[in-house]
């Protein structure tokens, strides 16, 4: 029993078992722009013992609390340390300001120990790094509510760094060995070695380029409405997915614990539920005409409306007299849509309707904390006011997205996804996200009728209240909205959420959006003066961005001309600079040389991809952050986003035409241009405010 007793004491003291650690997995954008991603950390320690024998005591404290930001008097308690038993510690680390710190503040620390050992004469002051990982996201709290974070721990706190845990840590792995008594390996047979398995990378559905537009105008906005809070979500409506979500206040996710705010991590795009006024109302709409009860040139008695128990009335109290139903959806009148949801299509079918949009359920859209909504009407004046998007009726920005998609795709309701695929890095193993049909919910010729309607909300000068969102060239559908929110049991008029949601090209839809403001500090703006022209910024730049070509053209404006398919981009990769410049000069693809390298280190676009007429290859012979900003005066603005995608740069721009400006700011957090654009001959069309110029009615509330 004794000789088996010390075998065993033996094996355990030979035995070793070492972690092999996992990386987290990768979260990019539908391009493979890196969103979060895992990178060197350092961890700053101390050792109390030792910096009390040589009393250095000040010093450190000193020189860490001005390199680390920690208080001086809690450092000197740290490297004074002492355990129960009253000895001084040998290691304590510095938490939390030196816990996973950056390169730049490692570089501090290092200075400062190499100082402290020059000024003494030493070899060791008893501040020590130790190299480690953490999550780390590069564009900062660009699409912040989407991403989540992980914390200092590596515990994933919110978003689909929360959800999608499991896939993304992967799991650890682990080495057992044995080793004679001074610690050396011992080679055996019996090793047991479990390799790592990587966590999962996920590529998203979004578009950096798309959500950086979306935050710069919601900043811009914000600074001047002064909000409570701002929404902005935009899809393509043919497959729901999501290209750009974003939430006014947000946070930056590498320093999440400076955040006093909690409601600064709050993603209001999918958790909050609000009544959504008059844009509820493509909802009724599509109802009536799906059911051949909408008649634009019948007419109607404007103003109020009486229904039982309750007198309901226009945001213009005394009304615009007798108008047609064309113009009373124009104008964003609450009685037409009384009449036509509440009297036409009546209680139960209004109530089917908004059901079959998706309205009081989850989209499902793969993000936690999704609200549901509540639809739950019960008194007939609950199914008026519910016509206009008023009364027991709450929905979130997400299901009012995926609403509207569904009449801008040909009535098909579809679930959103944020996920467009996973990638298995050990197998290689991709699995890609289908778009996701849930049910008809009017016909194909129903929902381009709607369509044609939303249109002139947004093109009628006169009175449409959407006018602050028509873009010259893009034919743009939308309607404006400004829910009074409730308090104490009544309606407080000093209280709105205001917005406006749309898609472009009408007759072919590429990005539906929706522009949310709650609490804007001016609370007689409405829908069609503070959310509009947003929404208008915003969809013309993602439109250009995408290269859709405009309807309407001026003379010399590239118009981003018809897109023919020539061809598809050769592998130039395995050539050398002068064999891909023969090869391109024999097939008569014009091209441009970035860089002043000798040879060919990328090319753009990839391999395979579709060229159209005219389209350049850019050869790169530089990494890309060594290639300087070219002059981009006179480039059409397609060639300018092209040229600078190429080299990873942001692009805002404003006017329209060809560069005529631009302006590099070198001190933004990303490098970013500026492009300031002009017409040939300095015509310039429509302004903003012309726009304001046209005077506004009470409507612009609708």
């Amino acid at each position: 029993m004794e000789t088996e007793f010390w075998t065993a004491y033996a094996e355990q003291q030979w035995s070793r078992k070492q972690t092999l650690y996992a990386t987290r997995g990768t979260i990019t954008d539908r391009n493979g722009e890196v969103l979060a991603m895992m990178a060197p950390a350092y961890t700053v320690s101390v050792n109390p013992k030792l910096i009390h024998s040589l009393g250095l005591q000040e010093e450190v404290a000193e020189g860490l609390s001005e390199a680390l930001g920690k208080n001086k008097a809690d450092l000197i308690k740290l490297v004074n340390a002492k355990n129960k038993e009253g000895s001084f510690y040998v290691q304590r680390e510095v938490r939390y300001e030196g816990y996973r710190i950056d390169q730049a503040l490692r570089d501090q620390v290092e200075l400062l120990a190499r100082k402290l050992k020059d000024k003494h004469g030493l070899d060791d002051v008893g501040i020590y790094l130790t190299k480690e990982q953490k999550r780390f996201y590069p564009w900062k709290s660009l699409a912040a509510h989407v991403l989540g974070y992980v914390d200092r721990d590596g515990i994933a706190i919110s978003g689909l760094e929360s959800l999608y845990d499991e896939e993304l840590k992967g799991q650890d792995g682990s080495f057992e060995y044995k080793s004679d008594g001074r610690g050396i390996t011992v080679t055996r047979a019996d090793e047991i070695f479990n390799p790592a398995k990587n966590g999962m990378n996920i590529e998203l559905t979004i578009d950096h380029t798309i959500q950086y537009y979306i935050e710069e105008a919601m900043k811009e906005a914000f600074d001047e409405l002064k909000p409570i809070s701002m929404t902005v979500i935009a899809a393509d409506p043919k497959t729901m997915e999501i290209l750009g979500m974003a939430n006014l206040p947000t946070y930056n996710p590498n320093e999440y614990w400076l955040e006093d705010d909690l409601g600064n991590f709050y993603n209001h795009a999918i958790k909050s539920v609000y009544e959504p006024g008059s844009t509820f109302k493509i909802v009724t709409l599509a109802g009536a005409v799906q059911e051949d009860l909408f008649d634009p040139k019948a007419r109607y008695m404007s103003g109020s409306i009486r229904v039982p128990g309750q007198t309901l009335h226009d945001i213009k109290r005394l009304g615009w007299g007798e108008i047609d139903y064309l113009e009373g959806v124009m104008r964003s009148s609450n009685v037409a849509f009384v009449k036509l949801g509440y009297e036409m299509l009546g209680p139960e079918r209004l109530k089917q309707y908004v059901d079959h949009f998706g309205f009081g359920q989850k989209t499902g859209i793969e993000l936690p904390g999704e609200a549901a909504g509540v639809v739950s009407p019960e008194q007939p004046s609950e199914y008026a006011t519910m016509s206009y998007g008023h009364g027991k009726l709450m929905v979130t920005p997400l299901q009012q997205l995926a609403a509207v998609g569904a009449v801008a795709n040909g009535g098909m309701l579809l679930k959103p996804h944020i996920i467009k695929s996973i990638t298995d890095p050990q197998s290689g193993e991709v699995t890609k996200t289908q778009p996701e049909p849930v049910r008809q919910v009017i016909s194909a010729d129903k929902a381009k009728e709607v369509g044609e309607y939303l249109e002139q909300v947004v093109s009628n000068s006169e009175y449409g209240t959407g006018r602050r969102a028509y873009i010259d060239g893009y034919r743009v559908a939308g309607k404006t909205g400004t829910a009074v929110k409730p308090f104490k049991g009544q309606y407080d008029y000093t209280k709105q959420v205001v917005s406006f949601i749309g898609y472009a090209p009408v007759d072919d839809p590429k990005v539906v959006m929706l522009v949310l403001i709650d609490e804007p500090m001016d609370s007689d703006l409405g829908g069609g003066k503070a959310a509009a022209p947003i929404f208008k910024k915003i969809m013309n730049q993602m439109l250009q961005y995408m290269g859709v070509r405009k309807t309407i053209t001026e003379p010399g404006d590239d118009g981003f001309g018809e897109k023919t398919a020539m061809l598809r981009t050769p592998d130039l990769s395995k050539l050398t600079l002068q064999q891909a410049l023969t090869e391109l000069r024999d097939t008569d693809i014009p091209y441009a040389l970035l860089g002043n390298g000798k040879e060919l280190v990328s090319q753009f676009p990839k391999p395979g991809s579709l060229l159209v007429k005219g389209q350049q290859i850019y050869l790169l012979t530089e990494a890309v952050d060594h290639i300087q900003i070219p002059d981009l005066k006179g480039h059409s603005l397609r060639d300018a986003l092209e040229l600078l995608s190429v080299l990873n740069i942001y692009v805002t721009f404003e006017g329209e035409g060809f560069v005529v400006s631009q302006s590099v700011l070198e001190d933004s957090v990303n490098k970013q241009v500026k492009l300031v654009l002009e017409p040939p001959g300095g015509v310039r069309s429509e302004s903003e405010e012309d726009e304001e110029a046209i005077e506004a009615e009470s409507e612009d509330m609708g």
